[in-house]
C-alpha cells in the first residue's frame, strides 16, 4: 500500500511547480497561470472540515464535470490505471491508482 512518503515524492515530481513545496499554491510556474492554483492546505476547511477525499481524486484523476482541456491542471490517468490498490474512499472500497493514493494520504496530511 503507498504511504504518505511516497504521495510526498510524486507531488515533489508532479505539483511543486505551480502548488508550491508546501501546496499553498506559490509554485515559480504560478504566476504564469491565468487561473491561480488552489491552496491544496485548504481542502478540509472548504470542505466542513472533512477532506474531499472523493473529490479531491476525480479532479486529479481527471474530473468527470470539467474536461482536462478546459483547465490548467494535466489529467493524469493512462498509464496510472494499471496499478491500481483498494482505497476507502467515503466508507467504499475503491479501486485507486498507486500513485494517486500515495497523493491523497499526503494531501489530506497537510490540511490545516
Amino acid at each position: 500500500m503507498p504511504t504518505r512518503t511516497d504521495g510526498a515524492a510524486f507531488f515533489s515530481k508532479n505539483c511543486n511547480s505551480c502548488h508550491g513545496v508546501d501546496g499553498t499554491g506559490g509554485g515559480p510556474a504560478a504566476e504564469n497561470l491565468s487561473v491561480a492554483p488552489t491552496d491544496l492546505t485548504m481542502l478540509s476547511a472548504k470542505n466542513g472540515g472533512t477532506f474531499p477525499q472523493a473529490r479531491a481524486l476525480s479532479y486529479i484523476y481527471g474530473d468527470p464535470e470539467n474536461s482536462h482541456l478546459s483547465r490548467v491542471m494535466p489529467q493524469f490517468g493512462g498509464e496510472m490505471a494499471e496499478a491500481l490498490v483498494p482505497v476507502e474512499i467515503e466508507g467504499i472500497l475503491t479501486p485507486t491508482p498507486r500513485e494517486l493514493a500515495g497523493l491523497l494520504f499526503y494531501l489530506e496530511s497537510i490540511q490545516q
